[in-house]
This record gives C-alpha cells, sequence and structure tokens, in this order.
C-alpha cells in the first residue's frame, strides 16, 4: 500500500520499441524494485554517418542502477538483446534470464565486450517460473516465431499478471514441432490477465501469418530447377529458416558454405543445442567446394537486407575476395526488406542481375513470411488472455493505433488501453491504466569503432560536412598578433564559383580585422613585464567569425576548421618585456 492508502502501481516505461521498429526494451518496476524485459539496438539510418548501432537512451536506468533486481530475455534477435553488452558496460545486471539459445548467443557477445563478468546468465525453459526480486515471479511460456527458442511471458505481480507476448505469430506446423503453448495462456485466460502488451508489427495486415513451414515447397523448387550453383541470403538468426534451407539441400545433393560471422556463430549455437540438425559433411568451407560441380553447391550468407559490409552486398560488388558471381548462378533472397532498406536491396540486386546471376525475390515468389501475427493472430491472443486491461507495444504509431482497434472490436473499452510512446510511464493499478510521468527516451548512437557513444552535436556535424562540405583555414599568427604568412585554405566537398585566390583574400582581410579589433581581449599584460595570450580563445573567436562569414559568402554551410599552431616563443620582444604562453591552444578544433 502507498501512503495515501491506495494500492501501488506496477509501473511499466518502454524505452524503445514504441513508434519504431527495433531497439526493444521495457522497464517494469514496482515500488524499489526493477527489472528489465528484453535490451534490444536498432540499425542506423542514411543520415547517420559513421553510426554502427542504434541504442535508447538509458539515463533512467543508469539513475536507478540500486533498483535493478534482474531481465529478462524473450527470444535472440538483435532487436531483443543487442544492447545487452553496452548497458553492462554503465551498470551491472544481478541476472539474466532467457532461451537456451538466447543465452548462448549473448554469452559470446558479453565475452567480446569484456563485460561478462557484470552479470549471471540462467538458462530456462518453457513453463519455468523465476523469482526477481521480491515483487515479481515471471513464467515463461513457449511461443513460435521466426528464430527458435522464443518465449511469451507473464509476469506475476502483487496486482495480478500481465502478459507480455515478446514478438510472435501463432505457427501450428512448426518447423522443429516446438508449438505455442495456446493451453497455457488460455489457463492464464481463465484465471484473469490484469493486462495484456502485445507485439504490433503486423497489426496493419488482415488475416493469419502463414507457417514458416509454407516456405519450404517454394523453395524446393527453386533448388530443382537450378541448374548451377545456389546462393541463398536470409537473415542470420532465422534458424528455422537454415534448418530448411539444410534439409533442402541434402535432399537435392548440394554441398553448403555459409559465407558471413554472425550466421556461422547462429549456425554454430542452433547446432550444439539441437536446433539445427544435419550432417557433418554437409556443411563445407569454401576452398573445399570449388572442386565440386556448380550443380552441387549451396552457398549460405548474410546480406539479405542489403548491409553495406555483409556477405552478399560484397558479392554484389565484386568486392568479395573468395566469391564472384558466375553466369547461371541461382541467388535467392529469403528475405523481405526491412523498412528503409529496401533501395539497398534493390541495388544489391541489379547489381547481381548485371553480372548473370537469376536472382529470385519478393513476396509473390512465397520464399519469405514474417516472424509476426497478423490481424487475426492478435485476435486470437486478445481471445486466449482476456485481459483487463491492454497496451500494445512493438510498432510505429499507426501499428499501435490498428492494434488498438483491433482490441476494441474484441470487446476491451477504449478507456482500458493507452497508446504511448518511448519514456512514458504507465501505471497500472486494478483499476486503471494509465500515463503517470515521462522518463528521458532518447537515442545513444555507436560509432563504427565501437569505442564510444556518438553525441547529437558531432552527429549534427558530420551530417553538415556531407551536406555542405569543410573549408579548412590554416594560418600562422606572431606574438604581436600579425599573420606571419598568408592563410593556407582547402576546400572538400565544396561547390563554389569563387576563385581561389579571391576567396584567400577575402578570407585573410577577415583574419587581419579580427586582430586588429580583437587583438588587446585576448593578449594581457602583467606588470607591464609579461604578456598572456589566450591562443585557444583566440582561434575560438577566429574559427566562430570564419565560419559565420564564410557561410555568408559561399551561400552554403559547411564545416570550418582553423588549424593556428602557436608560434615559438620569443626569449625578449623588441619592446624589452618578456612574453610567456600560459594557454596552449588545440592544433585543430
Amino acid at each position: 500500500m502507498s501512503n495515501n492508502g491506495t494500492t501501488a502501481a506496477v509501473k511499466i516505461i518502454p524505452l524503445g520499441g514504441l513508434h519504431e521498429i527495433g531497439k526493444n526494451t521495457c522497464v517494469f518496476e514496482y515500488n524499489d524494485e526493477i527489472f528489465l524485459l528484453d535490451a534490444g539496438l536498432a540499425f542506423p539510418t542514411d543520415e547517420m554517418h559513421g553510426v554502427n548501432i542504434v541504442l535508447p537512451d538509458v539515463t533512467y536506468l543508469r539513475e536507478n542502477r540500486h533498483k535493478i533486481k534482474g531481465m529478462i530475455v524473450t527470444h535472440g534477435h538483435e532487436d531483443h538483446i543487442g544492447g545487452i553488452a553496452f548497458h553492462l558496460k554503465q551498470f551491472d545486471i544481478p541476472v539474466i534470464y532467457g532461451p537456451r539459445l538466447a543465452m548462448a548467443m549473448l554469452e559470446g557477445k558479453l565475452e567480446e565486450a569484456g563485460v561478462r563478468d557484470r552479470t549471471e546468465l540462467r538458462s530456462v525453459r518453457p513453463r519455468e517460473l523465476v523469482r526477481i526480486g521480491s515483487s515479481f515471479i515471471v513464467e515463461f511460456i513457449r511461443n513460435t516465431h521466426s528464430i527458435a527458442d522464443s518465449f511469451t511471458v507473464a509476469i506475476h505481480t502483487p496486482l495480478g499478471v500481465v502478459i507480455h507476448t515478446g514478438d510472435f505469430k501463432f505457427d501450428h506446423t512448426p518447423v522443429d514441432g516446438e508449438h505455442y503453448d495456446i493451453q497455457r495462456l488460455a489457463e492464464h485466460g481463465e484465471k484473469g490477465v490484469l493486462c495484456l502488451i502485445s507485439d504490433s508489427t503486423n497489426s496493419e495486415v488482415p488475416g493469419h501469418t502463414p507457417s514458416e513451414r509454407s516456405v519450404y515447397p517454394n523453395l524446393d523448387r527453386i533448388f530443382m530447377q537450378a541448374k548451377g550453383r545456389v546462393l541463398v541470403t536470409t537473415f542470420a538468426s532465422s534458424v528455422h529458416r537454415i534448418n530448411m534451407i539444410l534439409e533442402l539441400a541434402q535432399k537435392h545433393n548440394r554441398v553448403v558454405s555459409v559465407v558471413g560471422r554472425s550466421m556461422l556463430n547462429v549456425i554454430a549455437h542452433a547446432r550444439n543445442l539441437g536446433y539445427i540438425k544435419c550432417p557433418d559433411n554437409l556443411l563445407q568451407p569454401l576452398h573445399a567446394i570449388r572442386q565440386l560441380p556448380d550443380e552441387n553447391v549451396l552457398i549460405l550468407t548474410t546480406g539479405s537486407q542489403g548491409e553495406p559490409m555483409s556477405a552478399m552486398t560484397r558479392i554484389s560488388r565484386g568486392a568479395h575476395p573468395h566469391l564472384k558471381i558466375r553466369e547461371g548462378d541461382t541467388v535467392v533472397f529469403s528475405a523481405n526488406p526491412i523498412p528503409g532498406n529496401t533501395i539497398a536491396v534493390v541495388n544489391t540486386i541489379d547489381r547481381l542481375m548485371m553480372q548473370g546471376a537469376k536472382v529470385i525475390y519478393g513476396r509473390e515468389q512465397g520464399i519469405h513470411v514474417s516472424g509476426h501475427g497478423c490481424q487475426e493472430d492478435q485476435k486470437l491472443m486478445i481471445a486466449l488472455t482476456r485481459p483487463k486491461f491492454f497496451l500494445p507495444v512493438h510498432g510505429e504509431h499507426r501499428m499501435l493505433v490498428k492494434h488498438s482497434q483491433t482490441a476494441q472490436s474484441m470487446g476491451i473499452p477504449a478507456e482500458n488501453m493507452v497508446i504511448i510512446q518511448n519514456g512514458d510511464v504507465v501505471g497500472l493499478s486494478t483499476e486503471e491504466i494509465k500515463v503517470v510521468g515521462k522518463v528521458p527516451a532518447g537515442i545513444e548512437l555507436v560509432d563504427t569503432s565501437g569505442s564510444g557513444i556518438v553525441s547529437g552535436k558531432v552527429l549534427q556535424e558530420r551530417q553538415q560536412m556531407a551536406a555542405d562540405g569543410i573549408v579548412t583555414i590554416a594560418v600562422a599568427i606572431d606574438w604581436n598578433g600579425k599573420l606571419m604568412t598568408k592563410p593556407d585554405i582547402h576546400l572538400r566537398g565544396v561547390v563554389t564559383t569563387i576563385n581561389r585566390d579571391l576567396l584567400q583574400k577575402w578570407v585573410q582581410e577577415q583574419i587581419e580585422q579580427v586582430l586588429s579589433d580583437r587583438w588587446t581581449d585576448f593578449a594581457r599584460s602583467f606588470d607591464g613585464q609579461e604578456v598572456d595570450i589566450d591562443w585557444a580563445g583566440l582561434q575560438v573567436q577566429l574559427e566562430k567569425d570564419l565560419q559565420r562569414a564564410i557561410r555568408r559568402e559561399l551561400q552554403c554551410q559547411p564545416t570550418v576548421t582553423l588549424l593556428m599552431p602557436i608560434p615559438e616563443e620569443p626569449v625578449k620582444a623588441a619592446d624589452g618585456r618578456r612574453r610567456r604562453r600560459t594557454t596552449a591552444a588545440p592544433v585543430a578544433s
């Protein structure tokens, strides 16, 4: 009970996954205890220059690290586990519970990031219950998705049961024979579910999502008709799809070579855990299949989304060191482009076709199905769980709205659901669901080096350089505030009709004007004997004034960088006074 005698609310705080696809991260809080459900990443947009991955802002978790009691992982996709290693560099998580495949993949990530000692990993089985802190008991319910070993969770709180679907669809003919535990969902629905938190990804699509098994006959036909080598690209984490491809390769007497680090890792973990079953001699390295006839070769690669450094993209550019497209190759894209990746994918397909490959792609081919439930799957979820309150998650705004409309058509009153954004604090009690506050929930951008977070200012500078180029000005100034030589100007990526000599003359005049007007602001006398020159301050002032003037003159917005080395300090000036340097200017801003 709270201080005013009312029942305390369970707080549900999504930090990612709302109004977007990806970086799914959700906080559950009751009294002074917190646990996380998933912690994913997203991939950068085209204008995020030099950014490798996008993470949610976890300021709230850093500030409340003392409350964190543990974490739940629903499955092993990157948009659900990809951020964990980065977060562990900022705060400890006492224990992480999740399915065996996800835990195996996560362990490798944590070892590589050097944070394996910051948490304890515990694998769980279907219907297993784990206690997190004193407020939460979490039950793992087997579901069906596009990756093996995936769970829906029933969260037992002091106020009632909250069911979070995770990513799901109802696949009645799963490739691995592991069916959705519909019976357990129905049992919770019979007892009473306080709130259903449900995946909205396909809420705009009518009907049911087809079974993963429906892809098999279409791939079978393609493999049978292919006369030369077959190259297949799909999501590295699509264990069920990979399993079918390996099964079909065996059926059509093709040896398989796997290309792409992420796919090799997933296949290794899935084979160790028994999710992929195939004879050892079916998988061979690239060098071992070169002597085989083309009709006996299948190459399984990453790159279904046109990622710049992926194997299939490099093959399409002729830049892969060990693989070149040959006339007669059949390339199969067993994945649909994620929104935002379409241009990269079609460009890859064009390049492959120009090299003589037959490329099979597109929804009408029936070689890919979604791992997310459509409207009828979502209705079935609501019918089974019969929740009092409803919270649509995992989707862009229109998807959340459509999902809420579907829930209303199933009899859940509009006042019993909320459509929220990342950072909204949802207060859930036995009587109502409402937004009760807001926490920071922006994004953190990780540089391609992986060594640090790209600030908003740095990203803005990169965007500016990409759009309008950069002007570099090298200038030498003596201890009397005079130019020692003419400024040296270099333009990179700047479009201008101004003559270079004229631009140099104009820049020189601007610098001399600043030195004439402002030199005494930066060169200060002490006791008439010593002079302290603030070179750093002078450089900042010059750069600022030059940037403003250059942008006005060129009618564009280039980044202006001033290089200003500090001259050697004279032993004695002409006026007899000693001068000393107390503030060093940076070599470049």
